[in-house]
C-alpha cells in the first residue's frame, strides 16, 4: 500500500546527536518503506547557506536523505524558519525536491495543503515582521556575502535572541490564528491542511463554510519525536520509541 510521510521541525544540530541518530534510524526503517517523505520545514536548527555543506555534520544529513533517495522514495523539502537558506545545492545533494510554502498536495485520493506553519501563527506581529525581513532578497543577499564564520557568529546571535523573546511572550500568540487556518482552507480548496512549526502535535477537526475540514500538526523531535503517516486507510500521527 503507498505510504506518504510527513516529519518537521527536527532542529537539528551538530550538538544534538540525539536527534540526528534518531533520523538516521527513522530513515533506515520507517522511510524506506515509503514513496515520498515531506519534510516541513526546520530540519535544521539554524542553516547558513548551501556552501556550509563541507561541514562534516551538515553533509551526513544530506548524504542520508540522498541514500533514502536512491532507494525510490520521492523527498520533498520545504522551507522552516530556522532553514530557510536551504537552497538548490542542498537539495540536489540530498536528492529533494525544494517546495513552495505553502503546497497543495494530492494524498491518496484527498488534496490537502501543506505547509511549515509559521505564516499561521499571525498573532505574532514582531515574528511575522522579522519574517519579513529575513526572506527578502536583500537581507539574503547581505547575509550571504559574509563569510561561513561570520554568518553563524550572527546566526548564533539571533538564535540566543529569539530564544529571550520567547520566553516573554504570551504562548497563545505563538500559536496558529483560527482565522489564518480556516483562510488557507479556502484559498486552497481543501479540507486538510498539515503542517508543524508551533511543537503541539495534535489532529484538530473544525468546520469551514460548512465543509468538515481536519488539520494535523506535526511533532517536534527536540523530546519524543513522530510523523505523520497517510496512506489508503486516512492520516495517523506516530511517535518515535
Amino acid at each position: 500500500m503507498p505510504r506518504t510521510l510527513f516529519i518537521s521541525d527536527l532542529h537539528l544540530a551538530a550538538g544534538r546527536s540525539a536527534a540526528s541518530e534518531a533520523l538516521f534510524a527513522f530513515l533506515e526503517r520507517e522511510a524506506a518503506r515509503c514513496d515520498a517523505l515531506y519534510v516541513l520545514g526546520d530540519l535544521f536548527e539554524y542553516w547558513i547557506g548551501d556552501d556550509d555543506l563541507g561541514d562534516p555534520f551538515n553533509a551526513s544529513i544530506a548524504q542520508a536523505l540522498a541514500r533514502t533517495a536512491a532507494r525510490g522514495v520521492q523527498i520533498f523539502f520545504m522551507h522552516g524558519n530556522r532553514d530557510f537558506l536551504v537552497g538548490k545545492e542542498f537539495c540536489r545533494v540530498a536528492g529533494a525536491t525544494l517546495l513552495d510554502d505553502p503546497h497543495r498536495v494530492e494524498l491518496h485520493g484527498r488534496s490537502a495543503v501543506v505547509m511549515h506553519g509559521d505564516t499561521l501563527c499571525t498573532d505574532d506581529h514582531d515574528y511575522q515582521n522579522w519574517r519579513r525581513t529575513a526572506r527578502s532578497l536583500q537581507w539574503q543577499r547581505d547575509f550571504l556575502a559574509a563569510s561561513i564564520d561570520e554568518r553563524r557568529e550572527r546566526i548564533l546571535a539571533l538564535r540566543e535572541k529569539s530564544r529571550e523573546v520567547i520566553q516573554a511572550k504570551p504562548a497563545e500568540i505563538m500559536d496558529v490564528n483560527d482565522g489564518a487556518v480556516r483562510e488557507a482552507l479556502r484559498a486552497h480548496k481543501v479540507n486538510l491542511l498539515i503542517h508543524g512549526h508551533t511543537h503541539r502535535p495534535a489532529h484538530h477537526k473544525l468546520e469551514v463554510d460548512g465543509q468538515s475540514c481536519e488539520r494535523w500538526v506535526l511533532p517536534e523531535w527536540y523530546g519524543r519525536g513522530g510523523y505523520l503517516v497517510a496512506d489508503a486507510t486516512g492520516l495517523k500521527l506516530e511517535f518515535l520509541s
